[in-house]
């Protein structure tokens, strides 16, 4: 009887010791998490007035701008949280937080874990943080802009012939998916070379795996986010990806085989592109996702095609719409051509100062997506205000209603082909050279969030500037372009989510131009 007792007292010393135990690391654990839900509820949710989350994130799937001016208006200079497709808080800030969110390193506010989250990549599997890419582009690709420039041009000549025939009369056109073969010919000269960039098979690949990625992220967003774990995998968009990949590495492996052989021989001549850039630089980059270049380009063909693409969409849906305009930036781009011997050179681009205010305002109200300066919050933080961030939320910066703010913009939801124009003469005649440099179309600032912000800005926007530039100033020598029933209203963009896309089932007009 002694023994059991004394036993009984040891078990329940024990056991006693380890409740406290386990109380005491459930209180380190959870504790912090209750403390951190507390401080995200006294923020501010938009939209509340809606009902529960899956009323607010059907309004947000269907009326994000709505939303995201909202939440401006009421919290300009503060923060608000917003419902969305994923399963992340998400806590929007006022760009007046910009300054000081750049300089938050990567292990603090990560945007490569915001994209993936944003791009689905648990279940999509693309490779949206590849190393070797951004090095190459900024190395490499920008500092070699001016002596690629005839190169580009000639390509952008050469692939609008093939796409754009000349009209006599007035010509439908399917002016997105024009655009899409030409920019995909445009890039992939410059991105794989002439071996493959007019390959009908590399065409497809890489104007449908751009239009894939996208499929596949809306159909996993557009699934709740509870089921995303069990079927979202299997979803057809996401798997046509994995075919996609195979069928890349499959027209792409012996190109780059070939050239790696030639490399050896005596007088090779290395062709002027990225496949080798990439070759030179891979191996400083032995990190998996760096080393399967097919992949590689195809990501970057993507990248590249989708945006500019998109951007090229948009501004030829306003030109058609601005027929007087037109002449105007017609008028501008024939004179700094027969400046420059008819040459596409960096100072004939630069000239092209009316060009470049037209793009830069079709980016503000088109912008391709809704918010800019997407962070993963990977260590928590406190605001200059003393807002507190926690660990595992999104932060993000409205653009959208940024581009809205009729105090930053005067008459700002007007199209103003010009604006920028203006502003830069503006800055010149004040002696401001920064001020004239930040309106520019390549300009990043908390007032221009289109291309990001901080040291991620997108580092190809440079290539895309001219390559847009270049498409543009060709078919305006050329042609002359008009709405299929001849009004001069702007044909409204697709939104869903935080995504604003041309509408592509629309159709343009074309003829030659008439003196």
């Amino acid at each position: 009887m002694p023994a059991v007792q004394t036993l009984a007292v040891f078990v329940s010393e024990r056991w006693a010791t380890v409740l406290i135990s386990v109380l005491v690391l459930a209180s380190a654990v959870f504790l912090p998490k209750v403390a951190d839900f507390l401080r995200i509820s006294r923020i501010p949710l938009i939209a509340v007035d809606l009902g529960n989350s899956e009323k607010r994130r059907q309004a947000y799937l269907t009326g994000a701008r709505k939303l995201y001016n909202e939440g401006y208006r009421k919290f300009k200079d503060g923060v608000f949280r917003i419902t969305t497709s994923r399963k992340d808080e998400i806590i929007v800030l006022s760009p007046k937080f910009l300054p000081e969110l750049k300089k938050l390193p990567d292990t603090i506010v990560s945007m490569s874990a915001a994209v993936d989250d944003a791009m689905e990549v648990k279940y999509t599997k693309i490779d949206t943080t590849v190393p070797i890419v951004p090095h190459a582009v900024k190395a490499d690709l920008t500092p070699s802009l001016s002596r690629l420039n005839p190169t580009i041009a000639k390509e952008v000549q050469e692939a609008l012939d093939l796409e754009m025939p000349p009209a006599d009369n007035w010509t439908e056109i399917d002016i997105h998916h024009m655009l899409l073969r030409v920019v995909a010919m445009v890039s992939g000269r410059v991105f794989i070379g002439p071996e493959l960039c007019r390959n009908e098979q590399y065409l497809e690949s890489s104007i449908n795996y751009t239009m894939d990625v996208m499929a596949a992220q809306r159909a996993v967003q557009q699934m709740k986010p509870w089921l995303r774990p069990f079927f979202a995998s299997s979803l057809p968009q996401v798997k046509r990806l994995d075919q996609r990949i195979k069928e890349a590495e499959a027209f792409l492996f012996p190109v780059i085989d070939q050239r790696m052989k030639a490399a050896k021989e005596p007088g090779y001549e290395k062709p002027d592109d990225l496949i080798t850039w990439l070759l030179e630089r891979r191996p400083n980059f032995p990190d998996e996702k760096s080393q399967n270049l097919a992949k590689v380009q195809l990501g970057v063909s993507f990248a590249a095609i989708h945006t500019t693409t998109l951007t090229a969409t948009n501004a030829f849906y306003d030109i058609a719409a601005l027929p007087d305009f037109v002449r105007e930036l017609r008028a501008e781009t024939q004179a700094a051509l027969a400046e420059n011997d008819g040459v596409f050179t960096s100072n004939a681009l630069q000239s092209m100062k009316k060009m470049d205010s037209f793009l830069k305002e079709v980016l503000r109200l088109h912008p391709a997506t809704m918010a800019s300066f997407q962070r993963k919050v990977l260590q928590p933080f406190t605001l200059s205000n003393g807002q507190f961030i926690p660990a595992g939320v999104t932060i993000e910066v409205p653009a959208v209603a940024v581009n809205s703010d009729d105090e930053i913009f005067e008459d700002a939801l007007k199209f103003d082909p010009l604006r920028f124009y203006r502003l830069r003469q503006s800055a010149k005649e004040a002696g401001s050279v920064e001020g004239a440099a930040l309106n520019q179309f390549v300009s990043v600032s908390q007032n221009s969030l289109t291309f990001g912000y901080g040291r991620h800005a997108c580092p190809g926007r440079f290539f895309a500037a001219n390559e847009i530039k270049m498409i543009l100033a060709n078919a305006l020598q050329k042609y002359e372009f008009k709405n299929t029933d001849g009004s001069t209203e702007r044909y409204p963009n697709i939104e869903f989510a935080h995504m604003s896309i041309p509408d592509m089932k629309r159709k343009l007009l074309y003829r030659n131009v008439r003196s």
